[in-house]
């Protein structure tokens, strides 16, 4: 399916939020749109190319900057230096500016007539799984879906409780994926978020992937590729993990 990509920005509280879009061929008609929610890094080659990725299976992927009203232009490369920098821009966000421009995408994308009405989700990655996480609390969110997400069962950045203090406001249905050797999130916390969402009655699914460690859907396209040499083990885990995000968008979006 034919992609079509372009940049702009929407406003929030009097700043300007810049995002990424990427959609199917308009001829095709409107589709359901997903809000790509970024690691610490800032909206990168990798997000675009998860914008990019579902426009080639035929959603609308709008990858959003929430650092924009400190570090509009952040682009950190991944090594400890980005990392450093990364983690002092998500210093600087907090749940209710979060909320705020989720919600912002949310009305962008309602008011877009290539869009189906009442059929967004989001997909965030890293803090981006969080931000996914305490975001799933808006209105009009068919879905989300939290990949390796780092402060839902840790403090955020800036100091504010962890994402499962917000567990029992969530609206959304969930999709939350981990991989079994994260460094940074141990099992004991993966544990500890399936108990709060069994507990607050959410409908949710966890998937903890073996043998692979955080982040392991980054650069999939590489394990997608069949032409490249890969890690079998590791390209079968990110097969698995886009079957299982196009299989939960296409139940919340039925």
């Amino acid at each position: 399916m034919s992609v079509q990509t372009s940049e702009f920005s929407i406003p929030v509280d009097g700043s300007q939020m810049p995002a990424y879009l990427a959609r199917p061929d308009p001829a095709s008609g409107p589709h359901p749109a997903v809000i790509v929610l970024q690691e610490i890094f800032g909206v990168n080659k990798e997000v675009r190319r998860i914008a990019d990725l579902l426009a080639s299976a035929g959603y609308t992927g709008l990858a959003i900057n929430y650092y924009h009203r400190t570090h509009p232009q952040l682009n950190e490369p991944y090594d400890p230096e980005g990392m450093e920098r990364g983690f002092a821009a998500a210093s600087k966000v907090s749940r209710e500016t979060l909320r705020a421009d989720v919600a912002a995408a949310i009305a962008w994308l309602d008011a877009q007539d290539f869009v189906k009405a009442g059929r967004i989700a989001s997909w965030g990655f890293c803090f981006g799984g969080a931000v996914a996480f305490v975001t799933a609390t808006l209105p009009d969110l068919a879905g989300a879906i939290c990949f390796y997400g780092g402060s839902i069962a840790a403090p955020f950045p800036n100091g504010e409780p962890e994402g499962l203090a917000d567990a029992s406001q969530i609206r959304a249905s969930l999709l939350l994926a981990y991989g079994e050797e994260d460094q940074w999130i141990t099992a004991e916390q993966i544990e500890r978020t399936r108990d709060a969402l069994q507990s607050a009655g959410k409908n949710f699914q966890i998937q903890v992937y073996p043998r692979v460690g955080h982040a392991f859907f980054r650069d999939s396209s590489e394990s997608m590729d069949p032409e490249r040499p890969q890690d079998t083990q590791h390209a079968a885990v990110v097969a698995d993990a886009w079957n299982l995000v196009q299989a939960f968008l296409k139940k919340v979006f039925a």
